[in-house]
């Protein structure tokens, strides 16, 4: 795999010492999902600079990137010791549960204040500028990865790759942790605990391959503009359609509350697009504008955006106001979940949805669940028990239960 060109390193802050902390990011500038990885905190727990160190080299998933913190308590590495140059434990100088603990060089000395270090002013800084979504603080020696309050699949998910326990630590104050899990929510920040001693080369190894694996779990999908031609008429006759249906006088899709997972009853794109772009009036019903999805996914896992999620599309009678439409090329939902790459291109983007607009995964539904929904609402009297056959609940749970799998859609967004 050649290897990511690196951003030059950005000082952060400087130590108490004047010494510098420097930050170096990998991977596109515009990644809008970042994993920030802290070498280490304590001048006596230095393991984790090599796995920062080698972070540098790797390239990220597409869409992250990776924001690298060599050291953040430079003066205490430099004297061999666990504190800052105030005889400060910066891993007790956060907000969070801020409490004050002993005197200047005792074990856990929390500091005259909460963020009266540089170090932990200037790492609490980064954080709120960059938002990570994912934080993982290096330190030593206990072996194991702790729980953090953050997302439990991703926590799990290194612990997993690293070959270390996934255990918890009591609550400790003023960690930066704690801080970051209260003060941004959505985000997770997370401690390894690596073993006594330095790593060698095939840890070291281990730890990337975790912390890269954490990356593609928060990866975005890969989605392809491939509009259908929707101009001021389609829009007109949607608005149109929002009015006597819904009582809506307008063709934006404001606030999506449900995501509605449908098969073409075809195998190919090609003519489920062009079923999609013709807008015309559809056999079933006979109205305008004709039906479409916001998204297709191919048999063979690409994932084409044909509408905004922005616009009402037609794609579930009492649900259009209000729901995004995912179409598979399918003739069945047994031939949809039984595609692997269909399905994991499909979960990927229904997962970002729901991170981007806070859809409960309940609200992620087969088209034969529509009449259930509690977003329901039709006023054509007619319609109001009109559904289809596609995506049947026992299908719907088994793709929900797999959802629920994945990272949390916060992490996601």
């Amino acid at each position: 795999m050649p290897a990511a060109a690196a951003v030059d390193p950005v000082v952060v802050g400087d130590s108490e010492q004047g010494r510098p902390i420097r930050a170096v990011r990998v991977g596109p500038r515009d990644a809008k999902r970042i994993v920030l990885v802290v070498g280490a905190i304590h001048g006596t727990e230095l393991a984790g600079r090599a796995i920062a160190d080698r972070l540098r080299r790797v390239r990220p998933p597409r869409g992250v990137a990776f924001l690298l913190v060599h050291d953040a308590n430079p003066d205490g590495a430099a004297a061999g010791t666990r504190w800052n140059a105030n005889g400060v434990d910066l891993n007790r100088n956060f907000p969070t549960a801020w409490e004050p603990i002993g005197r200047p060089f005792d074990t856990y000395h929390s500091g005259p204040a909460p963020l009266s270090e540089p170090e932990a002013r200037s790492l609490a800084a980064l954080i709120r500028d960059v938002r990570p979504r994912v934080t993982v603080w290096y330190h030593q020696h206990m072996r194991l990865v702790d729980p953090g309050g953050g997302d439990r699949f991703l926590e799990r998910l290194y612990a997993r790759r690293s070959r270390l326990p996934y255990r918890a630590i009591p609550p400790l104050p003023g960690t930066a942790t704690r801080w970051q899990n209260g003060a941004f929510r959505g985000d997770s920040a997370f401690v390894v605990e690596l073993p006594a001693g330095r790593l060698d080369s095939a840890s070291v190894r281990r730890h990337v391959r975790a912390v890269t694996g954490v990356a593609r779990a928060i990866a975005p999908p890969t989605v392809v503009r491939t509009p259908i031609p929707f101009g001021a008429e389609r829009k007109r006759q949607m608005r149109a359609y929002a009015r006597r249906h819904y009582g809506i006088d307008g063709f934006k899709l404001r606030q999506p509350r449900v995501i509605v997972e449908h098969f073409t009853a075809s195998n190919s794109f090609a003519s489920a697009f062009g079923t999609f772009a013709a807008n015309a009036p559809d056999v079933e019903l006979g109205e305008l504008p004709g039906v479409c999805a916001h998204f297709l996914i191919a048999r063979d896992g690409a994932v084409h955006r044909l509408v905004p999620p922005s616009i009402m599309c037609r794609h579930t009678v009492g649900l259009n106001w209000t729901a995004i439409g995912i179409e598979h090329v399918g003739t069945s939902d047994a031939q949809v979940l039984g595609n692997r790459r269909q399905l994991r291109a499909s979960l990927r983007l229904t997962r970002s949805l729901q991170g981007a607009y806070g859809i409960a995964t309940r609200n992620v539904i087969g088209h034969a669940e529509s009449l259930e929904s509690p977003f329901h609402r039709e006023r054509v009297a007619r319609l109001r028990r009109q559904t289809h056959g596609d995506f049947q609940p026992v299908a719907a749970g088994r793709y929900r239960r797999a959802l629920d799998r994945m990272a949390a859609p916060s992490s996601l967004r």
